[in-house]
């Protein structure tokens, strides 16, 4: 049989009326009109088909039927305080799981170590990590956390900025050499030029023309939905790809990698942490803090620093 839910509230406040012997003070401690309070309880006895309180100028008393039916209210009001009280603390206290999603190339090389430094130090809370370069919605995925790389669309959801990188085009010297450096944009249309396939091509190589944007009609023989597949490629010699700086920096330190077309293209980009709400449990949020610490000063920038290519060769 179906249960009315609003009478659990008419319980608990006939408890506070009981333990505080007052409708003024029950409505002032609940927050409604001492008007309210009354009609709820009369219209409780009526439902019940019994008398609860006995009402005198000075004070209130119950009935044997009160008394019992207070006994039982008692435990609904002293219930619901409970549930308050252990949520306050599930939110402040760093214990428990944390659902999380990040990419997979940013998470092998520069997210487990800090989210492993974390668990190290705060021993009762636990990750539950899956790694997928594909935004998944924060909500309907499940998660407390993702963090992702890009320009973020509007969504019904809280992206806190842990870092910013850019996107670069880049090739093996060896594949230079053979196919000749681009010296601009429209050069490429006679490379070998690699796809994330996760973006529109006409997106990904795009470059700033004579005239404003300019999305160059490229090809290429290789299509991968995982920025490693063709950060490898590109380090194996086959074409020229766009990649985040973070992936390729020591890459081009080495000398794997150059950059090309550098001045050509502004794509800053943002690596967020994404969350359902600003009001997060205590271990959700020391995790975020934690991350935007350890990124505040990217590890890959020294790199970045020792690899920036001489633009004007």
């Amino acid at each position: 049989m179906a249960f009315d839910l609003d009478r659990i509230a008419s319980y608990a406040l006939f408890a506070r009326v009981v333990q505080l012997q007052s409708f003024t003070a029950a409505a002032q401690r609940s927050g409604i009109a001492k008007s309210a309070v009354s009609t709820r309880i009369r219209a409780l006895e009526e439902q019940l088909g019994v008398q609860l309180l006995r009402r005198t100028t000075r004070k209130l008393a119950l009935t044997d039927e009160g008394l019992r039916f207070y006994e039982q209210c008692a435990k609904v009001l002293e219930a619901a305080q409970a549930a308050d009280v252990s949520i306050a603390g599930a939110s402040d206290a760093l214990r428990g799981a944390i659902r999380m999603s990040a990419p997979v190339t940013f998470t092998q090389q520069y997210l487990t170590e800090p989210i492993a430094s974390f668990l190290i130090a705060h021993p009762e809370v636990s990750v539950d990590l899956t790694t997928d370069d594909r935004f998944t919605d924060v909500v309907e995925g499940g998660f407390d956390l993702i963090v992702r790389i890009g320009r973020l669309e509007e969504g019904s959801y809280v992206a806190r900025r842990l870092a910013t990188d850019r996107l670069i085009v880049c090739g093996a010297p060896a594949y230079l050499e053979r196919h000749g450096r681009p010296v601009s944009p429209e050069d490429l249309v006679h490379h070998n030029c690699l796809h994330y396939s996760l973006v529109p091509q006409r997106g990904e190589w795009r470059f700033h023309g004579e005239t404003g944007p300019l999305a160059v009609p490229v090809s290429g023989t290789l299509s991968a939905s995982n920025g490693s597949v063709l950060r490898e490629a590109a380090v194996a010699g086959l074409g020229l790809a766009v990649v985040p700086w973070f992936m390729v920096a020591g890459d081009v330190a080495a000398g794997r990698l150059e950059l090309v077309l550098e001045g050509h293209r502004r794509a800053e980009i943002g690596i967020f942490a994404v969350t359902a709400s600003r009001k997060l449990p205590g271990r959700v949020r020391a995790l975020v803090d934690h991350l935007a610490r350890r990124f505040a000063k990217p590890p890959w920038s020294e790199a970045a620093h020792r690899g920036r290519p001489d633009t004007k060769r």
